[in-house]
């Protein structure tokens, strides 16, 4: 897979238990015909409150691999029951501290259109961090960054671009 994707959320049925750098699916069906690829980003617990990981194969319908992080499993056991989504996120951003795990979104050209009169405006679809919190005065600060531009030109038959984010995780900051 490329370094990112356009898809927010490519696959999150059933629930997951990881052990070193298996990944072992409840009602999963991991192997369903090119939705999840090497290089997928796996995010783990509501929240990301339970790591993330690229991912280095589909064994089976309940079976994944994880990528070791220098030569180690890349993100603690994971008891069974936890909920998970898979996404094409940009791998650079697994594990940087300037935006945590749950901060980072696909907004696609729709989406940037409607944010445009709320707090949360970008300038730009793609994938976006956010930092927010409310100031002394109780009036809540944005910043929102651009970290990868995607979804503005020509597409290559010359036609209007459609691309951006697809497969949206989410619809509460950025709605369509």
């Amino acid at each position: 897979m490329t370094l990112w994707g356009k898809k927010d959320s490519v696959y999150s049925d059933g629930t997951i238990a990881v052990s070193g750098t298996t990944v072992t699916g409840t009602g999963t069906t991991f192997n369903t015909s090119g939705l999840i690829n090497e290089g997928d980003v796996i995010s783990i617990g509501a929240g990301v409150t339970q790591g993330e990981a690229v991912i280095a194969s589909v064994t089976n319908a309940t079976t994944l691999v994880l990528k070791q992080k220098n030569g180690a499993a890349p993100i603690s056991a994971v008891p069974a029951g936890a909920s998970y989504v898979i996404s094409q996120k940009p791998q650079s951003l697994l594990g940087q501290t300037q935006y945590s795990a749950s901060s980072i979104y696909g907004v696609d050209n729709g989406e940037v259109g409607v944010a445009k009169t709320t707090a949360y405006s970008v300038t730009h679809g793609g994938w976006v961090g956010i930092t927010s919190y409310t100031d002394q005065h109780g009036n809540l600060r944005v910043k929102t960054e651009t970290l990868v531009a995607m979804g503005r030109g020509k597409d290559s038959d010359g036609s209007a671009d459609t691309g951006g984010i697809s497969g949206d995780a989410e619809n509460v900051k950025y709605t369509d």
